[in-house]
């Protein structure tokens, strides 16, 4: 859910609630095992859902149950410390479902807020990166990409520049689409249709560009700063460099063929 998030905000509070249910998870582990002697084998039965709305509702409905879960087992418990100890965590779980219903409400969710946390320049703002969300970030980039080359192309029809990098960033998807498939990783939520708008003339799309492609090459090289897995780190080098190709594309405003 943290990786589907569209701002760092949102992210960074849904992770505060994993360190709360990591927590709950320890506790009950212990008192299972001073219970039965045994350690607990718990079954993962539930995936994150394919979008970042499907997946509030569906976590603000599971931690409401759950409230309700661990107040039954608190009112049944005789020991003091478990009673306390299900009563904690059903309050933490109230204040979780709170706020999974804020995040699916929140009104001050503007598209300017979203961009700053979306693509290249939400990999840019955030202070620290996880590997899902390195592959997040930039495959919301790629979407911005197409969004905005499409809506260049339906503006001022067949440009061929735009239209070569449009099909070569394609074949970046695919790449980025076998490592979410390598390391099953949700894919994001693509809400780039949203954020994107039509420039005036040719020439603001060309500016549109070149921006679009500094961002993605200043992304790929705060990826490349950290320790990655082989893969990873071709894709990202070779994206990088495709990118670099394209940025010197736009600069000189040529339409010419890329192999990139």
């Amino acid at each position: 859910m943290a990786g589907l998030a569209p701002v760092q905000e949102e992210s960074n509070r849904i992770l505060e609630i994993q360190q709360d249910e990591r927590r709950h998870f320890e506790e009950f582990s212990t008192i299972y095992m001073n219970l039965t002697g045994v350690q607990p084998t718990p079954q993962l039965n539930e995936g994150c859902h394919d979008t970042y709305r499907d997946a509030l509702t569906f976590a603000f409905k599971d931690e409401q149950e759950t409230v309700d879960f661990y107040l039954d087992l608190a009112d049944r418990a005789q020991n003091p410390h478990i009673k306390q100890v299900f009563k904690r965590a059903a309050a933490d779980e109230q204040n979780h479902a709170v706020w999974f219903l804020f995040l699916s409400r929140d009104p001050e969710r503007t598209s300017t807020k979203r961009q700053n946390d979306f693509g290249a320049v939400g990999a840019l703002n955030a202070q620290t990166l996880t590997l899902p969300q390195m592959l997040t970030y930039a495959m919301q980039d790629e979407y911005l990409a197409q969004a905005r080359y499409d809506a260049i192309l339906a503006a001022f029809g067949y440009i061929p520049t735009f239209y070569q990098i449009k099909e070569a960033e394609l074949r970046h998807i695919a790449a980025l689409n076998a490592l979410f498939e390598r390391y099953q990783i949700p894919m994001p939520e693509n809400i780039a249709q949203t954020l994107v708008s039509t420039p005036e003339i040719v020439k603001n799309a060309f500016a549109a560009g070149v921006q679009g492609e500094i961002d993605n090459i200043a992304m790929y090289d705060k990826f490349l700063t950290y320790e990655l897995p082989a893969d990873l780190s071709i894709v990202f080098n070779q994206l990088r460099n495709a990118s670099r190709n394209h940025l010197a594309a736009f600069e000189k405003g040529l339409g010419r063929e890329f192999t990139s």
